[in-house]
C-alpha cells in the first residue's frame, strides 16, 4: 500500500532482458535504508527488490507488467519516481495507492499557469476507467487531483515542488505515463457495470 507522495527520484543504471523478464537496476538515495523482497513502487507499479550493490538496487518486472505499464519504454539515465510502502501508523498525505497501474496514458499537452504547470493525458476510455472533477488520479506514481475531467482525458495542475521533486519535469508531448484510477471510484464503476448486467 502506497501514499503517491514520491520519496526520490531514481536514476535508471542498468537494464537486463532476460527471456520475458527486464531486471531494472536504479541508483537512489534510499538505496542504503532499502533490503532485499521490499515492496517499492517504481513510477506507480510495485516492485520487488531483488538485489542490492551499494548505492544501487534491482528489481524485476514480469511480461504482463512490461504489457501493461510503461515501464517497457525506460531507457538508461530515465528518471523514476521512487516510494516505500507504507508503514502503519503513518499520515496518508496522499490517498490511498495499491500500486497497481491500471492502463497507461499519453501526455496531449503541457501549459505553464503563472507560477505551476497544467499536464493534459489522454488515455483509451475502453476499460471503463473513469476521472471526476476535484477525484484522485495517480500519474507515474505521484497522488494528484484531477481539475478538468473530461471523457477521455483530463488535467491535472503540477505546483513548483512536485515539478522540481518528481519525473514531472522530463514530461513532453507524447510521453507515455502509468496510471492508477481511484480505488473507490473503481468500486463504484464495477458495481454500475454489475447492475447494468442484471
Amino acid at each position: 500500500m502506497f501514499t503517491g507522495i514520491i520519496e526520490d527520484i531514481g536514476i535508471v543504471s542498468n537494464l537486463k532482458e532476460e527471456l520475458d523478464n527486464l531486471h531494472i537496476s536504479i541508483k537512489s538515495n534510499i538505496t542504503t535504508e532499502l533490503k532485499i523482497d521490499q515492496s517499492i513502487a517504481h513510477n506507480g507499479v510495485c516492485l520487488t527488490v531483488v538485489n542490492i550493490d551499494n548505492d544501487e538496487y534491482t528489481v524485476t518486472a514480469i511480461k504482463e507488467t512490461l504489457d501493461k505499464t510503461s515501464l517497457n519504454t525506460l531507457k538508461l539515465n530515465d528518471k523514476v519516481n521512487l516510494e516505500r510502502a507504507m508503514k502503519l501508523g503513518d499520515r496518508l498525505d496522499g490517498h490511498i495507492v495499491q500500486g497497481h497501474v491500471d492502463q497507461t496514458a499519453t501526455c496531449t499537452n503541457i501549459e505553464e499557469a503563472n507560477g505551476s504547470w497544467i499536464f493534459t493525458f489522454a488515455y483509451d476510455t475502453s476499460l471503463n476507467n473513469i476521472t471526476i472533477e476535484k477525484g484522485s488520479i495517480t500519474i507515474n506514481g505521484t497522488s494528484l487531483t484531477v481539475v478538468n475531467s473530461k471523457k477521455d482525458s483530463f488535467s491535472v495542475a503540477i505546483i513548483p515542488y512536485t515539478y522540481e521533486h518528481t519525473n514531472f519535469n522530463t514530461f513532453k508531448a507524447g510521453t507515455i505515463v502509468n496510471l492508477e484510477f481511484d480505488i473507490l471510484g473503481k468500486y463504484v464503476a464495477k458495481l454500475v457495470d454489475l447492475h447494468k448486467e442484471n
